[in-house]
């Protein structure tokens, strides 16, 4: 046995040898330069990429008295043809004419020259020499021109493949504000950032991650508002990253997040342009992936959760009050269950004696603890949430109401749970709907049992303890170097004015601290504050 597990060992280190040997080849070999042969070159390509049915290559001649020998290729539904059609082949089939003895105005040698500077009419072209090249322009949804006896190729812009519109973001809907939300097409994300802020300050730097995808990445800051030292930090985390495709933001945020075993998310996402434009704004760095609308935003801290882009659209007191009303749910939804635990299994003389008989009535026939009568609510609760979510929308919403209504009624009746549950569920479900990010919605529901089993062993100590260990786990993460409660812990007072509160904005004349040293004071905001009456006129 031994022998053949050492056998069938030393046969799985060849394949995967050869396997690593063949792959260090193949890279190898694209790296090679171009022949300057148009029927090699077409032919390598092609075997390259498995003679794909989606690669499309068009031979044909250039100039009619000394014709040179060209070919087209560009991958099916990635470019527009119409372009390609009318302003690359017909350009180059009728309008260049080629003369090898000095006889018209071009001479072979410039033809290169002649069709970048007065035939292909695009602004962008880029020259190609190796094979690797090739196939990134080619996926790119760019055209490839190579012409025989050039070892050079050209790689014209033209992608046209389908995208969709930009739409209301369905993640984080507002009632007063913006409904434009990124799309799956880096560039469209890229301009609309680029029409709220029109600085040229805003600099927009790209790369490609994914050894096998080649995602395009670009990152975003605003030069002498964004702190250097994050950046550089950016942009080293994002180039230690080796994984073989970046299909969406969430691959990058776990790749270069500060904290892995945390619930609790630090780096924002968002698919909202003008709360990417107000981060940029504060000094962040935003990080946006072709293929997904979700844009991070880093650093964050914890407070950042829960500042909805509409507080800037209201008047302060109005939004200082949204603002409160989220800390307060966020409270709710993390200890209503678990303070009811408490309460029922431990400490029933903390509850007013007219409500503690009516609970006892209640639970008089439920046969199970509060604990495991809670955890069945929150478990069925979640299963609901979460199949409401996956099923189509004409019945997901069917399916919520109905599992919420008869699920819960049923329950009751059979005696199983008590009404009084039903409503510190319901309610724990409806606060946790409130928070304005999605992923700090799932990191209290994660928390959430945790602080129930403690209530459950120690009452209303352990939530205490609870809590005291939330703190310090709060208080041990970082966000790119930046502490996640900032700016409350450091406290800087400063930096108050749009924490618990959100002051008026002729009061919010510096960015936070932390975040941005070098560019403190808000350009914008230096006016003094307006006039409220006839004298201050």
């Amino acid at each position: 046995m031994k022998k053949k597990f050492r056998s069938l060992m030393g046969k799985s280190k060849s394949k995967s040898a050869k396997s690593k040997k063949a792959q260090q080849q193949t890279s190898s070999n694209h790296q090679q330069p171009l022949t300057g042969a148009v029927n090699n070159d077409v032919q390598y390509i092609q075997n390259g990429m498995g003679n794909s049915s989606d690669l499309v290559t068009r031979l044909f001649q250039i100039g009619t008295d000394y014709p040179v020998q060209a070919a087209v290729i560009y991958t099916d539904g990635l470019v527009d043809k119409n372009f390609v059609q009318n302003f690359i082949m017909e350009t180059l089939m009728v309008d260049i004419r080629v003369s090898d003895q000095g006889q018209n105005p071009l001479e072979m040698k410039d033809i290169l020259t002649q069709m970048k500077d007065r035939s292909l009419a695009t602004s962008d072209i880029r020259e190609l020499t190796d094979y690797q090249t090739v196939y990134e322009e080619i996926l790119s949804g760019n055209t490839v021109l190579l012409l025989n006896g050039f070892m050079i190729g050209l790689a014209i812009s033209s992608p046209g493949y389908e995208s969709r519109s930009v739409e209301e973001p369905s993640s984080q809907p507002v009632v007063r504000g913006p409904k434009e939300g990124f799309t799956e097409v880096l560039w469209t994300n890229t301009s609309l950032i680029r029409r709220r802020i029109k600085d040229p300050n805003l600099w927009i730097e790209s790369k490609k991650i994914g050894k096998k995808s080649n995602t395009d990445v670009a990152v975003c800051y605003i030069n002498g508002v964004a702190n250097d030292d994050i950046v550089q930090e950016v942009h080293r985390r994002l180039d230690k990253i080796n994984i073989d495709g970046i299909l969406e933001s969430g691959y990058i945020e776990e790749l270069i997040q500060d904290e892995t075993f945390t619930p609790f998310p630090t780096l924002y996402n968002t698919e909202r342009p003008d709360s990417i434009c107000a981060g940029l704004l504060e000094g962040r760095i935003a990080i946006l992936v072709d293929g997904t609308p979700f844009a991070l935003l880093a650093p964050t801290v914890f407070i950042h959760y829960f500042q909805a882009t509409e507080d800037y659209y209201q008047r302060s007191d109005i939004g200082s009050l949204m603002r409160l009303l989220r800390f307060l749910c966020f409270f709710l939804a993390l200890l209503t269950p678990s303070a009811y635990i408490a309460l029922t299994t431990f400490h029933q003389e903390m509850i007013p004696t007219p409500l503690l008989i009516s609970l006892a009535a209640q639970r008089e026939g439920v046969p199970f603890p509060a604990f495991v009568e809670a955890f069945m609510m929150e478990v069925t609760f979640e299963i609901l949430r979460e199949a409401g979510t996956r099923m189509p929308k004409a019945v997901g919403s069917a399916i919520q109401v109905v599992g919420a209504l008869v699920i819960g009624q049923a329950a009751v009746e059979a005696g199983i749970v008590s009404s009084a549950m039903v409503i510190v569920v319901a309610l724990t479900a409806i606060s946790s709907f409130v928070t304005p990010a999605f992923n700090m919605t799932i990191s209290i529901r994660i928390i959430r049992f945790g602080f129930m089993m403690v209530a459950a062993v120690f009452g209303l100590i352990g939530i205490i303890l609870g809590l005291i260990i939330l703190i310090l786990h709060l208080s041990s993460l970082r966000s790119f170097g930046i502490p996640y409660l900032a700016p409350m812990g450091p406290f800087i007072a400063s930096d108050q004015k749009d924490v618990l509160l959100r002051l008026p904005f002729w009061k919010m004349g510096e960015r936070q601290k932390l975040i941005n040293k070098k560019n403190v004071v808000r350009g914008n905001t230096s006016s003094p504050r307006p006039p409220n009456n006839k004298n201050d006129q």
